[in-house]
């Protein structure tokens, strides 16, 4: 009944961005990980309530801060691989798909180990963090360029622990240089 081309435009951007799972819209890069269902599952309880709910205010304000993390926790691994010199790959890195595949399988403990490293030796992810899938991909990838100690190295110079932890926001940001 509408011929207007633009009619159905806001619809396919809310589409898109209910099916983003990582952290911007449009990005298709997200896997069928835990985390990702876990927050596809906000996504589709938050949908069934009515808006002006508080609970649909809760959950939609819990799914912001979630897909925040996420790119904040990006943001920081981005600025350590463009850190260690790779400014044009940082993007391809970290991005991982349903398709992405571990380099080489012997690699696998390697890339556990070092991430886990990540997890309880610095603050690159918050603390109630459940480590992801999607950087085991990235870690693998860093072993690969020989660059995963050298990695860990800046992550721990640039997001140290601290006692008690540090919330996301109150971390130490990278230098202007």
């Amino acid at each position: 009944s509408n011929n207007n081309p633009y009619a159905s435009f806001g619809a396919t951007l809310a589409r898109d961005e209910e099916q983003n799972l990582w952290s911007t819209p449009h990005d298709v890069t997200h896997t069928e990980a835990d985390d990702d269902r876990v927050l596809y599952n906000m996504i589709v309880v938050r949908n069934q309530l009515d808006k002006d709910s508080e609970e649909w205010q809760k959950l939609n304000y819990d799914i912001y801060t979630l897909r925040q993390t996420r790119k904040e926790v990006r943001s920081r691994w981005k600025h350590i691989l463009e850190d260690l010199g790779f400014q044009k790959e940082a993007d391809s890195l970290l991005s991982v798909t349903k398709l992405s595949i571990i380099s080489d399988s012997q690699n696998m403990s390697k890339a556990r180990d070092i991430l886990l490293k990540l997890s309880e030796e610095t603050n690159i992810f918050p603390t109630s963090w459940e480590l992801s899938e999607r950087y085991l991909f990235v870690v693998d990838r860093l072993i690969a360029l020989d660059a995963a100690d050298e990695f860990f190295r800046m992550a721990s110079a640039v997001y140290p622990k601290r006692p008690g932890g540090d919330r996301l926001d109150e971390a130490p940001r990278r230098l202007q240089s």
